[in-house]
This record gives structure tokens, C-alpha cells and sequence, in this order.
């Protein structure tokens, strides 16, 4: 038997842990745990955790460090641009990713930007380069989720509102399609 004193329980479902754990933490400290950290990049993208962990290492010697300075900076950050823009071009950051650690801080604020949700609402940010340009893009993405989702959801439920919507029509799409398999 495994005696320990955290509930391992909590990593099965990662998206409420991180909700529920690590933005409130976060929130309530300026702080956030590695492991804290590595679950968002696993939440995001789990195909790309390693590439993410060592690129981090890279920039800042350890894993421990690097999240320790993006929580500091994130934290000191003054507004919403400035947090984006520091994930970003600081720390390299891809728009998806940048807006994903943002999502799990700041829910209420920040969505995360993926290519389903982004179709939905007809938005489209993945080859713009200038962080003016990507600002003023992921504003009118934010304005459209809240738009097109059910009125009265969290900007969380909003997206995933809209990621199911996308799901739902690729796999329906999917389903109905006809191959000869002889």
C-alpha cells in the first residue's frame, strides 16, 4: 500500500485538478509547483511535454527555475496583454500553449486558443508573427467564444462548448464517411 500524504486522486482528472488546485494556488501565492506546471504542458499538448520541459531547461538552467520565473513574472505582470506577451516572446511560448497556462491562472480572463475553437468562431491566429496583430486577434477570438457559446457559461464552459461542437461535426463527418474495404 502507497502512504503518502497527497491524494494522487487528484492527477486522474487533470483539467479540475488545474482548475481547482494550481490557479487557486497560483492566484493565492504567485507561486507554482513543477508538478503544477508540467500538468498544464501535459493538459495542452502531452505529445509535446518533453520538448516544452527541455526547451525550459535550456533557457533556465532547471525545469524548478523556469517555472519559478515565469510565475514571478507572470504575477508582477500589469494587465492581461502584458502576461500574453511575456509567455510569448520571453519565454517562446506558441499562441496555444501561451493562452493554455493563462486558461488554468486566469479563467475568467484567458481561453485557450486551439485550431478546433478557433474554426468555430472563424478566427484563424497561428501565422501572424507581430504581438500587436496576435493581441487584437485573440481579443475578437475571446469576444467569439463568449458569442457563439450558450449565454450565461464561464469562459471555460464557453470553449468547451465549441471544442465539442468542432468534435462532434469531425467525428459525425468521420462516421458517415464510405470506404470500400474490399
Amino acid at each position: 500500500m502507497i502512504t503518502a500524504s497527497i491524494d494522487y486522486r487528484q492527477y486522474y482528472d487533470l483539467e479540475r485538478y488545474l482548475l481547482e488546485v494550481v490557479g487557486p494556488n497560483f492566484r493565492n501565492s504567485g507561486a507554482i509547483e513543477p508538478i503544477g506546471f508540467f500538468s498544464i504542458l501535459v493538459w495542452k499538448a502531452n505529445r509535446k511535454k518533453t520538448h516544452q520541459r527541455d526547451r525550459l531547461i535550456k533557457k533556465s538552467g532547471t525545469f524548478e527555475r523556469a517555472v519559478a520565473a515565469i510565475a514571478e513574472g507572470l504575477f508582477r505582470a500589469p494587465d492581461e496583454r502584458e502576461q500574453l506577451r511575456f509567455l510569448m516572446q520571453d519565454w517562446d511560448f506558441r499562441l496555444p500553449t501561451a493562452t493554455a497556462i493563462l486558461t488554468i491562472l486566469y479563467p475568467e480572463q484567458f481561453t485557450v486558443y486551439d485550431f478546433r475553437v478557433g474554426e468555430e468562431v472563424g478566427i484563424k491566429l497561428a501565422n501572424r508573427t507581430n504581438f500587436d496583430s496576435i493581441w487584437d486577434g485573440y481579443n475578437q477570438f475571446r469576444k467569439r467564444v463568449r458569442g457563439q457559446a450558450p449565454e450565461g457559461f464561464s469562459l471555460r464552459d464557453c470553449d468547451r462548448y465549441l471544442w465539442g461542437h468542432s468534435w462532434y461535426k469531425a467525428n459525425l463527418k468521420f462516421m458517415s464517411a464510405t470506404t470500400d474495404i474490399r
